[in-house]
């Protein structure tokens, strides 16, 4: 263990403000089971070859199957008070976007649901596809979106930082949310107008007042497991947090999206944003825990079209 953590301490001291790291050592290859369709499109370079961690057997994503998720009436509602005066600063790291918070005090915060410890939001982003088909890292009975969202938090309860949190494995919590095509999400709009601004790697602007509870969808039910960082480190610290419902974006937002580029203004070929998901990992024994009945209801999320 302390051979693994003078190894991972230099990654995720970076991790703060990047969700990809470049160097890291193949040990275990990514199931690509229910998944292997997706290599049909164009992954980012992290993902031409496999990674993981050693033994890791909690990793993420992963496909959540209705029948065998497990109702668990003593999950409590999420806590989530987000000040939107914590919002700092939107960054392009050639793999996404980020959306950083000033996380020094418990002014944006999660707690309840599955957790036992106050987290602090640090960062949110976004996973994307080329097309309306392909983008969810997560699916729901093999139902892709076309995009996913997630609010990075990690413990400040229990640690100091954040580069301390995601070396543990109650380190971090992520709250993910599915997007689909539908009408415009005014909440969005502020941020995708500051998107073109950040469209070539390693390009920063700042970005204020913006309070990331208008992503939410209003329904609260979710679903919970343990699992990973979906990008490297890919350390298993993760307490994964997966609304139901979807939200809705019009296809024009998500094209803002994909006009930003993994590269940045000075290489000579640019390579637009797109497909930055991981393939989904096996299940591997974890249980998925619903605050709702699987049953009672409809699901609503639809595979989407083409658009």
């Amino acid at each position: 263990m302390v051979t693994l953590r003078v190894i991972l301490a230099p990654l995720a001291m970076h991790l703060r403000r990047s969700v990809t790291v470049h160097r890291w050592t193949p040990v275990r290859k990514c199931s690509l089971a229910g998944c292997s369709y997706k290599l049909r499109h164009q992954l980012h370079p992290v993902w031409q070859s496999p990674l993981s961690v050693p033994g890791g057997r909690r990793q993420s994503p992963i496909n959540i199957t209705l029948r065998d998720s497990l109702h668990d009436p003593h999950l409590k509602p999420l806590k989530i008070r987000y000040d939107s005066n914590t919002c700092t600063q939107i960054w392009n790291n050639g793999y996404s976007f980020l959306v950083e918070f000033d996380d020094s005090t418990d002014k944006s915060t999660l707690s309840g649901g599955p957790l036992l410890n106050q987290y602090r939001l640090c960062q949110f982003h976004f996973h994307w596809g080329e097309s309306n088909a392909v983008g969810s890292e997560h699916t729901i009975d093999g139902i892709l979106f076309p995009a996913e969202l997630h609010l990075v938090h990690w413990n400040a309860s229990k640690y100091k930082s954040f580069e301390e949190a995601v070396m543990e494995g109650d380190g971090l919590a992520v709250v993910a949310v599915f997007l689909k095509i539908g009408k415009r999400h005014e909440g969005l709009q502020k941020l995708v107008d500051a998107l073109p601004a950040v469209r070539h790697k390693d390009s920063v602007v700042e970005f204020t007042s913006f309070n990331p509870s208008c992503l939410l969808p209003t329904c609260l039910d979710y679903w919970t497991y343990s699992g990973s960082l979906t990008t490297p480190p890919l350390t298993e610290s993760v307490a994964w947090i997966i609304k139901k419902k979807p939200v809705e974006v019009s296809h024009d937002q998500l094209a803002v999206f994909r006009s930003l580029l993994f590269t940045s203004a000075d290489e000579e070929e640019q390579k637009s944003m797109v497909n930055n998901f991981r393939l989904q990992q096996p299940l591997m024994n974890r249980t998925v825990r619903s605050s709702f009945s699987p049953f009672l209801g409809s699901m609503e999320p639809q595979p989407q079209t083409e658009q």
